[in-house]
């Protein structure tokens, strides 16, 4: 009999929990939407995407406003509609106990900035696809203006590295290779601003400190980024220091296994009269 009444308390208190607990689950549904805890990770001081903006975007999408209840907060809207944004990664929004909820994002980290010769700009990131610039934020990262036909699509560097007619039209890959090595370069990173493509084809590097220009030439693969850039920066630590950073007008770095590089014309001042 003891043994019965055990059972029956408790099943009885159980019961009891789940009671309470939906009577919860119900008066918490019919409650305001807190503020969400906002969490937006991202690279150097690239922050293209702000709480402030993100939660203004989604009250001008309807998928938070004044006076939502819980039960109406569609979480698995609001994290596509994230996604969606181009600036953004991954995303992720979950509920927690107590009506509170949560928005994680993950942001893009540009690696570059394009001027086409359309005059259109957009960014490349570091996983090679394109993105829009933001009105609220300019990133500092390397530019790329001149011959450049590439716009802003959905195209990626790994779609255009396995289409061969693609690799011959575009240049979003040669720019991805070069961009690349400069950024996990702090010396390259500190010296190159600029990249200009010529009508000629060649990529001309633009240097923060001196006059001369760097003729780079093509960027067809990761290897030949690499030897080019080698040759540059042993160039740049053990020639210049001794010639003088404004000695050269031109460093060119196309021909393999050597630097070829042009003095800058002394201007012999005229004679007095």
């Amino acid at each position: 009999m003891n043994k019965w009444w055990s059972i029956a308390g408790w099943s009885f208190m159980i019961v009891m929990v789940v009671v309470v607990l939906g009577f919860a689950g119900h008066e918490q549904e019919k409650s305001l939407v807190k503020r969400p805890t906002v969490s937006i990770s991202v690279v150097d001081e690239n922050a293209f995407l702000t709480e402030d903006e993100l939660l203004t975007r989604l009250k001008r999408k309807g998928l938070l406003f004044n006076g939502q209840l819980v039960e109406g907060l569609k979480t698995d809207a609001i994290e596509a509609y994230i996604r969606e944004m181009h600036e953004v990664e991954s995303a992720d929004v979950y509920r927690r106990m107590g009506g509170h909820w949560s928005i994680r994002v993950q942001v893009r980290q540009p690696l570059s900035r394009i001027f086409n010769k359309d005059g259109e700009s957009f960014y490349v990131d570091s996983k090679g696809a394109t993105m829009d610039p933001s009105p609220n934020f300019t990133a500092r990262v390397l530019v790329f203006s001149g011959d450049i036909p590439d716009r802003s699509d959905s195209l990626t560097v790994d779609d255009i590295m396995s289409n061969d007619s693609l690799r011959d039209a575009r240049l979003l890959d040669d720019i991805f290779r070069i961009s690349s090595y400069v950024a996990k370069d702090p010396f390259l990173r500190a010296q190159i601003s600029q990249v200009h493509r010529t009508a000629g084809g060649d990529f001309v590097l633009v240097p923060q400190v001196g006059n001369h220009k760097i003729i780079f030439g093509s960027a067809r693969t990761e290897m030949e980024v690499k030897e080019k850039m080698d040759k540059l920066k042993t160039f740049y630590k053990e020639g210049l220091p001794y010639e003088g950073w404004n000695k050269y007008e031109t460093i060119n770095l196309k021909f393999r296994n050597q630097i070829v590089c042009k003095k800058k014309e002394e201007v012999v001042p005229a004679p007095e009269q």
